[in-house]
């Protein structure tokens, strides 16, 4: 990528004043997660009880993101965009009055919590749409690692900062301000000026209707889009949940305690901003890409497990945390830019989802394991698992886009014999080279079957494209 494009999407104004609400609503979402985590700690004394805060949050994108993606390909973005942040803000602020009273207590932090999960489930399909319409097609891939980039130095800065603020004067603040935070966010939405760049194509509004049933039918005939979101799923649930390993090597074979977790934790975070980075200055956010990311992230999976001690296993986790992010961004352009624009908010719902499942079943696995087998054990079995289905699907990836890539250019035969004549001499001295290359459909693009057809003749052998 040229000099000076690890920041390319910020040369649109519209992805400038989104990025920049972005920024403070994070920080202002990890100062609530961090407020919920200290008061449910406090007022129970159970780690159980605090996970159990962070499942109700979670547990809503698993039913209800699929009807965000199709609200997100059937209704216009900014008003619903707008009413999310309202149910946020209300939300946050009942938070902070049940700090401040005591009145209904836990029972309604947790309802809270559970609300606060069902909006953000909704929202996220169609905040996905709304962000990739800010910027052209070249620039996506980089606005999505850019936005990686927001989101880690949005959770370092608000945790950083909400925990002198907890400490200092309560939860009540941090959910205040949290709550303040949606403001900008509603700012950038009436700032924005929609259609400044020509963006991903707008969805087909007789397709658009169609509802959840419709995405499920088209995402059963996308093998290769299927064969990414199963690779996340691996990845996510055998190598992403670091929260948990790193604790139980903490507590464990390196003997760290708490102090060598927060440390760990620290450097985990400067690897998702590392990889942000390295995922920005990418011209391209391949198949390829995500094969690589994902070996690489397996193999250190399994140095991790061996590493003699804390600071070895540091080094170990800033790459990981690193690779982790380039997967991340790059299923995530890949579901954005190779799916039809009526699909779209359901693709990303999908992908929602996957990360959801893969954070619900790969946490307790993996607690287990390591209790049972043993921390080291853990990482390497996993690592070891996560590398053999990471090789799978680089091989079966191969073969899907192999088989789109070369399949033979079929010309219906002339009935007039002088062109007949014309044709049968044409194919004796058509190079063997001449193949029809599918892509994946783009506006203006001439249509077949969802994909854009063009005949590429050439004297060698397909390039991988």
């Amino acid at each position: 990528m040229a000099r000076g494009a690890t920041f390319a999407a910020l040369r649109h104004r519209n992805y400038r004043i989104w990025a920049l609400a972005g920024f403070i609503s994070v920080i202002g979402t990890w100062m609530q997660v961090l407020g919920v985590n200290w008061y449910v700690l406090k007022e129970t004394g159970s780690a159980t009880s605090m996970g159990f805060a962070v499942l109700l949050q979670a547990a809503p994108t698993l039913l209800l993101s699929v009807w965000g993606g199709v609200l997100a390909d059937r209704l216009p973005a900014r008003p619903l965009l707008i009413a999310a942040q309202g149910a946020h803000a209300v939300l946050a602020a009942g938070l902070a009055a049940v700090a401040l009273t005591g009145v209904g207590g836990l029972p309604l932090i947790f309802a809270i919590s559970l609300a606060t999960g069902a909006v953000s489930a909704i929202e996220g399909p169609v905040m996905g749409r709304w962000a990739a319409s800010l910027v052209d097609r070249e620039t996506l891939g980089n606005a999505l690692a850019l936005g990686s980039l927001t989101n880690s130095a949005g959770r370092i800065l608000g945790m950083s900062l909400g925990a002198v603020v907890v400490a200092a004067v309560g939860p009540a603040l941090l959910f205040g301000i949290n709550a303040a935070s949606f403001a900008a966010v509603v700012v950038a939405l009436f700032a924005v000026r929609p259609g400044a760049v020509p963006g991903l194509p707008v969805p087909d509004a007789g397709r658009a209707r169609d509802g959840v049933r419709a995405g499920f039918a088209y995402l059963r005939g996308q093998p290769v889009l299927l064969l990414a979101l199963a690779l996340s799923f691996v990845l996510g649930s055998l190598g992403r949940n670091y929260q948990v390993t790193m604790a139980a090597m903490s507590d464990g074979p390196l003997d760290a305690g708490a102090s060598g977790y927060g440390l760990l934790s620290t450097v985990f975070a400067v690897g998702t901003v590392v990889g942000a980075l390295v995922a920005a200055r990418r011209r391209s956010l391949g198949y390829r890409t995500l094969v690589v990311a994902g070996l690489v992230a397996s193999g250190l999976q399994i140095v991790a497990g061996l590493a003699p001690g804390t600071w070895s296993f540091a080094a170990v986790i800033l790459p990981i945390a690193a690779a982790a992010v380039v997967i991340d961004t790059t299923v995530g352009t890949r579901a954005q830019l190779d799916t039809d624009g009526a699909m779209r908010g359901r693709v990303l719902a999908a992908l929602a989802v996957t990360g959801s499942v893969s954070a619900a079943v790969g946490a307790p696995l993996l607690g287990w394991l390591a209790e049972h087998a043993g921390p080291r054990q853990t990482l390497v079995l996993a690592g070891a698992a996560a590398a053999i289905a990471t090789t799978a699907a680089g091989v079966a990836l191969d073969r899907q886009r192999g088989s789109a890539a070369t399949l033979a250019l079929v010309v219906p035969r002339p009935r007039h014999p002088v062109r007949r004549a014309a044709f049968r001499a044409a194919r004796v001295v058509r190079p063997t080279g001449a193949v029809c290359v599918i892509a994946p459909a783009e506006a203006g693009a001439v249509r077949s079957g969802g994909f854009r057809l063009r005949e590429l003749v050439t004297a060698g052998p397909v390039a991988n494209r």
